[in-house]
C-alpha cells in the first residue's frame, strides 16, 4: 500500500481528494500549507505528494525545492488552478513528477499516482541493487584517525604504488582497497580480490596464476588467473599472511618481473597490475617466525594504511549506526526505523570486538527483530550489549 500527503489549503478540495485516494486503497495523510507538509515530511516517508502551488506560509514550489534539497524521496505532482506551461515546466525543471490542471481530472490524477508509484518503486529497486552489486559507497566518520585515513588514501589512490593495509578483522580494510582502486587511474578497469585465506595452499598458484589444460588432474580446460584478470586494473590480495611460502615466492617473481607463467605452461605473460594486500596479522612477527618472506613484505608495503579499529573512533559510532539504519531499511525496503537515546547509549558503551562488521551485523538483526522503534528490550533481549 502506497502512502500519499495531500498538501492543499483549500479544505473541500483536500478532504475529496482524500476521500477518493483512500477509495483506491492508498493511505493518505493531508496538510493545510506548506508549511504543515515539510514538517510532516521530516519524519514521515511517503510515495508520492499531491501539491497544490498557491498557499499560505509555504507555496508548492518552495516546498518542492526544499524536498529536493532534502533528498526527500517522494515523487511530487503538481496541481493548480492557475496552471500555464511555464509553471508546468518550471515545476518539471525542480524535479516534480507530473504537473494536473484544476479540477483534475480523476482518471488522469490516478494513472499519474500510479506511475509516480511505479517509477519510485523502480528507482528503489535499482538503488539496492548497486547496493547489493558494490557496498563500496562510503568510508563513514569524521574523527581525527578516520580523517588521516582518508587523507591518505586520496594522496595514494592516483599513484600505482603498492599499498599494505592492515587491521582487525572487520575494521574495513576491504572497503579501503575498493576506495583506493575507484580513485585510481585504474577505475575503468577490473578490481580483482583474492582472499589468500579462504583457497587451499594446493589451489593458490592456479587461482593466482592460472594453469593450462591437462596441467593437472582436474585441469580439464585453460583457466585464467587473478592477476591476468587484473591486467591494466587492481588485484586485492586479502589476508596476504595466510599465504603459503610457496605461493609467496611465486608473488614476488610476478611483482619483480611483471610477468606470470601458469600452472604447466612455458609462456611467460606480461602483466600490469596494481597490488594491494591486506592482513590482520603482524607480518613483522610472521617474518621473524619464518612464515613470511621478508623480501616480499618490502615489495607490498610500500604504502602502509593501519585501519583503526572501532573502539579506537568513538566518535564516529553513532553516525555508522544511523548510516547502517538508513542502509539496511533502504536495502529490505521497509520504513526507516527509529532508534532510542538509551539504545544509543548502550552502542556508544560497547567495546566492539568485531568492530564495524559486528556493528552493522547487530543493527541489520535489530531492525529485522524490532517494530517501529528499536528498544532496549530488543537489546536486551537479542544482542550482548
Amino acid at each position: 500500500m502506497a502512502d500519499i500527503l495531500v498538501v492543499d489549503d483549500e479544505s473541500s478540495i483536500r478532504e475529496t481528494l482524500v476521500e477518493i485516494l483512500e477509495y483506491e486503497n492508498y493511505k493518505v495523510a493531508q496538510a493545510a500549507d506548506g508549511l504543515e507538509a515539510l514538517n510532516y515530511l521530516k519524519i514521515n516517508k511517503v510515495d508520492v505528494v499531491l501539491c497544490d502551488i498557491k498557499m499560505p506560509k509555504m507555496d508548492g514550489m518552495q516546498l518542492l525545492e526544499w524536498a529536493q534539497t532534502e533528498g526527500i524521496d517522494a515523487a511530487f505532482i503538481m496541481i493548480s488552478a492557475q496552471g500555464t506551461i511555464e509553471t508546468a515546466v518550471a515545476a518539471t525543471k525542480i524535479g516534480a513528477f507530473d504537473f494536473i490542471q484544476k479540477p483534475p481530472d480523476l482518471n488522469r490524477m490516478l494513472l499519474t499516482i500510479r506511475n509516480a508509484i511505479d517509477k519510485e518503486n523502480l528507482i528503489k529497486e535499482t538503488r539496492t541493487l548497486k547496493r547489493r552489486i558494490s557496498k563500496t559507497s562510503e568510508i563513514i566518520g569524521n574523527s581525527k584517525i578516520i580523517m588521516e585515513v582518508k587523507g591518505t588514501i586520496e594522496k595514494v589512490a592516483p599513484t600505482d604504488a603498492r599499498v599494505l593495509i592492515i587491521g582487525e578483522n572487520g575494521t574495513g580494510k576491504e572497503l579501503v582497497a575498493k576506495w583506493i582502486h575507484e580513485k585510481s587511474n585504474r577505475s575503468k578497469k577490473n578490481l580483482i580480490e583474492v582472499n589468500c585465506a579462504a583457497i587451499p595452499s594446493e589451489l593458490i598458484e592456479s587461482e593466482l596464476f592460472g594453469h593450462e589444460k591437462g596441467s593437472f588432474t582436474s585441469a580439464h580446460k585453460q583457466r585464467i588467473g587473478k592477476f591476468e584478470q587484473a591486467h591494466l586494473g587492481t588485484i586485492f590480495l586479502d589476508e596476504i599472511g595466510d599465504m603459503s611460502l610457496t605461493a609467496q615466492a611465486k608473488v614476488l617473481r610476478a611483482l619483480q618481473e611483471n610477468k606470470i607463467t601458469r600452472v604447466g605452461g612455458e609462456k611467460s605473460i606480461s602483466i600490469n597490475v596494481r597490488v594491494l594486500a591486506a592482513t590482520n596479522k603482524n607480518l613483522k612477527e610472521e617474518i621473524a617466525l619464518g612464515n613470511f618472506r621478508e623480501d616480499l613484505y618490502h615489495r607490498l608495503s610500500v604504502i602502509i594504511i593501519d585501519v583503526p579499529p572501532l573502539r579506537s573512533r568513538n566518535k564516529d559510532i553513532e553516525e555508522l549506526t544511523y548510516y547502517f539504519l538508513n542502509e539496511i531499511c533502504a536495502e529490505y525496503g521497509i520504513s526507516l526505523k527509529k532508534i532510542s537515546t538509551e539504545v544509543l547509549n548502550r552502542i556508544n558503551g560497547y567495546n566492539w570486538p568485531g568492530n564495524i562488521r559486528e556493528l552493522r551485523n547487530i543493527i541489520e538483526r535489530l531492525i529485522i527483530l524490532s517494530d517501529k522503534e528499536i528498544t532496549t528490550k530488543e537489546v536486551s533481549l537479542y544482542t550482548n550489549l
